[in-house]
């Protein structure tokens, strides 16, 4: 099973982030772990600096910005 990470500490795109990889799953019938990060030590230790960031799998995808749900889909595929 994928571990989905996100990464943030619960600003509004954090959270919007998080309501598009749920999404995500749903759409396409996924299961996935999905953890919120909010430990700097954490981020910092997987090289995260700006939020919000999404881990798949261990793989920074995406840092200080919302990717798409395009994105986030294949990814995540």
């Amino acid at each position: 099973m994928k571990l989905i990470q996100i990464l943030g500490l619960g600003c509004p795109r954090c959270n919007e982030l998080e309501s598009l990889v749920y999404a995500v799953l749903a759409e396409n019938g996924l299961e996935a772990h999905v953890e919120k990060v909010k430990d700097m030590q954490t981020m910092a230790t997987l090289g995260v600096f700006t939020t919000p960031a999404l881990v798949i799998d261990g793989e920074v995808k995406s840092a200080g910005r919302s990717p798409s749900k395009e994105e986030i889909t294949k990814w995540i595929k």
